[in-house]
């Protein structure tokens, strides 16, 4: 059995030891086992660490747990991934708090070029489940994408979904380990995204997906993200832990707005009022604050989607066939129409990424 991969599993098994900590003695030693062999005044001279936990590192011996679980992770295919690992996820290293080991199964790289997490209620709207499976559809184009969620009921689920029925590579992370599915009816979903994704997590076998566990699940999924994008949620939440974690983090935030008199929209306005998130209207607004326009959307076929527009709407969305973009001063006088009504009627299709507002008031078919 590989020593350093022993030592770096039962690191994580020392009590009182946290990813803090085991990132500090891995950067001074450069390698677990040199920690543990290290002596034990060496180790309590080390800032960050103290005399407890030093003695809770030379104390430790149940290496049998340790090869277990290695054991455990051979026969399922699970690789182990120590933050010196090349393969581990290089932007969780920017987070002062990055997990020590992660146990990951599947075939995504976890260092693609664009990544983003997808994260919202559990009880989502219809609004929201058209928002999310638009988004992922109008990215299928683009070049070294994963998309990543945490395998909740609600908009995670569709997220991943959307995310395999687009072909674009979808990992689960978990707040339990991966000898068992949470929630278990995702379990046939999870299966299906290790040939196209994959799961990961920080938990060992036989670890439950205690309730203590989803924040630490939450801080993975904004650090390992280039951008996070709430779809949905209330007030309070995982949703709004994890979009607070990837402001934290310095991530980009996005958040879809919705009615001010929705409960599921609340923690999205309240986001987007702090200034710690940017307004979604869609994809290419998203690839054009990211940089990552190396392939350009093609038109959106959401106004298809929406038969039911006002009169006002149908007469905007005929403005702009014949020339875009147009300044909304010139659309007040093809209009015919009020100001506020104009206004109104284009703050509802922009709501539902028919149009897209440029700088100068100036206005375009999504």
């Amino acid at each position: 059995m590989n020593n350093e991969l022993l030592y770096q599993v039962a690191l994580t098994l020392i009590p009182g030891m946290g990813s803090v900590h085991a990132k500090i003695l891995s950067e001074h030693f450069k390698s677990a086992e040199a920690i543990f062999k290290a002596k034990k005044k060496e180790l309590t001279h080390i800032e960050g660490i103290g005399a407890s936990l030093a003695k809770a590192i030379k104390d430790f011996h149940n290496y049998t747990e340790a090869e277990n679980e290695i054991i455990f992770c051979e026969k399922h295919h699970i690789a182990l991934l120590f933050l010196t690992n090349t393969a581990y996820p290089q932007r969780l290293l920017n987070c002062y708090d990055s997990p020590t080991l992660l146990y990951y199964r599947g075939n995504a790289n976890l260092n693609s070029s664009k990544i983003i997490s997808i994260i919202g209620t559990r009880n989502n709207t219809e609004y929201g489940k058209q928002i999310t499976e638009q988004l992922i559809a109008d990215m299928q184009q683009q070049t070294g994408l994963l998309i990543i969620s945490g395998l909740a009921f609600g908009i995670d689920g569709i997220a991943h979904r959307a995310a395999l029925q687009n072909n674009i590579p979808t990992v689960g992370i978990l707040a339990h380990g991966l000898d068992t599915i949470y929630p278990p009816p995702h379990t046939s979903l999870a299966k299906e995204m290790l040939g196209h994704g994959g799961l990961v997590t920080e938990f060992r076998r036989n670890c439950i997906p205690d309730k203590f566990h989803f924040p630490r699940r939450n801080r993975i999924a904004a650090g390992m993200s280039d951008a996070t994008i709430v779809i949905e949620t209330a007030l309070k939440g995982g949703s709004m832990i994890t979009a607070e974690l990837a402001f934290n983090y310095n991530r980009d935030v996005f958040a879809v707005p919705g009615k001010t008199t929705d409960p599921k929209s609340g923690g999205c306005l309240k986001l987007i009022q702090q200034n710690k998130a940017i307004l979604f209207t869609n994809a290419n607004q998203l690839l054009l604050e990211m940089g990552w326009q190396d392939k350009k959307i093609t038109p959106n076929k959401q106004r298809t989607l929406f038969i039911e527009l006002t009169e006002d709407e149908k007469i905007m969305l005929e403005i702009l066939k014949e020339k875009e973009p147009q300044a909304i001063d010139d659309i007040y006088l093809k209009s015919a129409r009020s100001s506020s009504a104009v206004a109104a009627a284009l703050l509802n299709l922009e709501l539902q990424n028919v149009v897209i507002s440029l700088p100068g008031k100036m206005y375009k078919l999504a």
